[in-house]
C-alpha cells in the first residue's frame, strides 16, 4: 500500500476540480493533490470544441480544450500534483482516502477534501421509452465525444430527444458534418437550453423543434429505423391520435444530468433531494467538517464560467480550513444553523444552511417560466431581500446576495425564498 499526505485533496480533475485546486494553492495550501479516474485532466472540456468558454469569467471566448489548458497550465505553475487513472474507492470521517490505480492501492491522509466529481447523463431508461433495442441510440455527450475526439459519425439521419444545451449544440454539430437533423423533441412547453443556443443551434439552421412532445416508441432490428413521437398534455401524458413517425437511424438523448455523489452518499453526507447534490453551508462545506463540494456534483450549472467561480470559493475555504485561519466547523449539532428553504416558485436554493452572519451568495432556480416576478427572502414575516426580476426561466440560474445579520441567525431556525407574481 502506498501512503501519501496532502494539505488538500481534490477528487475530480475537471474544470471545477482544477479551479478549486488552483484556488486552494493560491490561498495557502502548500500541497494540493488532484485525483481523477480519466487519463487526462479537464473532464468533459476536451470534447467541447465550440467556443464561448471564459466569456463571463475572463472576458475572452475560448473553446473547451483551450479553457481546460489554461487551468492545467495554472495548476502546473502552482506545482499542484495529480494522479490520473486513479479511482477513489472511499474516504472516512477522519479524511483518510483509499484510492487505486495501476501502481496499486493508495492510502492518503489529508486535512480537507473537495468533491468535484461532476455529473453523468440520463439514459433511455430514465425516460422509460418502450420499443426494441437497436443500435444507434446514444446520449448527446457520447455522440459529441465520438465526433470531436474520435472522428466517428454516429449516424446520418438523427432525431434528438431533449433540448438541453449539449443536445442543441450537437444538433448544430451534426449539421456541420452533413447529417440530416430530423428535429429536437422536448417534453416541456419550453426549451431546456440557454436562449443563445436556441438561436445559434436551431433557428440559424432551420432545425425543427417539437415542444410538448416526447418519444413514445423506438423501432428497428439491428439498427434504429424510426421513432414515434407524440404530443403530451399538461400532466405529461401522451395524447392519443397525435402520433407521428420520424424516420431516422440515430436517436440522441439530451435528457439532463445527474450529479455524481456516490462517494458522498457512502460516507453519509446529507444529499438534497432537489439538486441530488450535497447539502452545504455558505462556505460550500458539506455536513462533514472539512469536506467541500463544488461544480456539477453540487448543482448542474448553466456555464463552465459560473461553475469555476464557485469552485474557486470552495478551494479558498478548504485552504482556510486546513490552515485553521478560518475554520468554522459547519453543520454541527452544537452550532447554531439557519436552514434555507425553497418556498413557492423555487425549485432549489444553495446554500441550504448558514452558520454565520454576513453577506451570503445564493444560487437558485425557478420551478417554471414566469414573466415579471419578485424574489423575496423571508425570515418569518420579516423581508430580508426583495428583488424584481424581469422574467425567470428554470434553465437560467438566478444569483443573489443577501446580508444575514447576527440577530436573524440567532432568532430564527429557517429562512425561506420565494418567487411570485407580486
Amino acid at each position: 500500500m502506498i501512503e501519501m499526505t496532502a494539505d488538500v485533496v481534490v477528487i475530480g480533475g475537471g474544470p471545477a476540480g482544477l479551479a478549486a485546486a488552483v484556488s486552494a494553492r493560491q490561498h495557502g495550501a502548500n500541497h494540493v493533490l488532484i485525483l481523477d479516474r480519466n487519463h487526462w485532466l479537464g473532464g468533459i472540456l476536451p470534447q467541447c470544441i465550440h467556443d464561448g468558454f471564459g466569456v463571463e469569467e475572463i472576458g475572452t471566448s475560448m473553446t473547451g480544450p483551450e479553457y481546460a489548458e489554461r487551468y492545467i497550465e495554472m495548476a502546473q505553475m502552482h506545482e499542484i500534483n495529480f494522479l490520473t487513472e486513479t479511482m477513489v474507492l472511499r474516504f472516512n470521517k477522519t479524511l483518510k482516502i483509499i484510492a487505486v490505480n495501476k501502481k496499486g492501492i493508495h492510502k492518503l491522509k489529508t486535512n480537507a477534501i473537495i468533491l468535484a466529481t461532476g455529473c453523468r447523463e440520463k439514459t433511455r431508461w430514465h425516460a422509460m421509452i418502450p420499443g426494441t433495442r437497436p443500435s444507434g441510440i446514444y446520449t448527446a455527450g457520447v455522440a459529441q465525444a465520438l465526433i470531436n475526439l474520435y472522428n466517428i459519425m454516429p449516424g446520418k439521419k438523427v432525431a434528438i430527444l431533449g433540448s438541453g444545451d449539449v443536445g442543441l449544440i450537437m444538433a448544430r454539430r451534426l449539421k456541420f458534418e452533413g447529417a440530416q437533423v430530423m428535429g429536437v423533441i422536448e417534453l416541456l412547453p419550453y426549451v431546456n437550453g440557454l436562449p443563445r443556443n436556441i438561436v445559434q443551434c436551431l433557428d440559424d439552421y432551420d432545425i425543427p423543434l417539437y415542444l410538448n412532445h416526447t418519444v413514445t416508441a423506438i423501432s428497428g432490428r439491428e439498427r434504429l429505423e424510426q421513432v414515434t413521437i407524440q404530443q403530451v398534455d399538461d400532466t405529461m401524458t401522451p395524447i392519443p391520435g397525435t402520433e407521428k413517425q420520424i424516420s431516422c437511424d440515430t436517436l440522441l438523448l439530451s435528457l439532463g444530468l445527474i450529479p455524481e455523489n456516490e462517494l458522498a452518499k457512502d460516507i453519509g453526507i446529507e444529499i438534497d433531494a432537489n439538486t441530488s447534490g450535497p447539502l452545504v453551508n455558505q462556505h460550500l462545506e458539506t455536513t462533514f467538517p472539512g469536506v467541500y463540494a463544488c461544480g456539477n456534483c453540487l448543482q448542474v450549472y448553466d456555464t463552465v464560467d459560473m461553475l469555476s467561480l464557485d469552485a474557486k470559493k470552495a478551494g479558498e475555504n478548504a485552504a482556510k480550513y486546513f490552515s485553521n485561519k478560518h475554520q468554522k466547523g459547519p453543520l454541527k449539532d452544537d452550532k447554531k444553523q439557519l436552514n434555507v428553504r425553497s418556498g413557492v416558485g423555487v425549485r432549489y436554493i444553495i446554500p441550504q444552511r448558514i452558520s454565520e452572519c454576513g453577506k451570503i451568495h445564493f444560487t437558485l432556480r425557478a420551478v417554471k417560466p414566469r414573466f415579471a416576478s419578485i424574489l423575496r427572502l423571508m425570515a418569518g414575516k420579516q423581508v430580508l431581500l426583495e428583488k424584481k426580476l424581469p422574467g425567470v426561466n428554470p434553465v437560467s440560474m438566478i444569483s443573489v446576495d443577501a446580508h444575514i445579520s447576527a440577530e436573524i441567525l440567532n432568532s430564527y431556525d429557517c429562512i425561506e425564498v420565494t418567487i411570485s407574481d407580486n
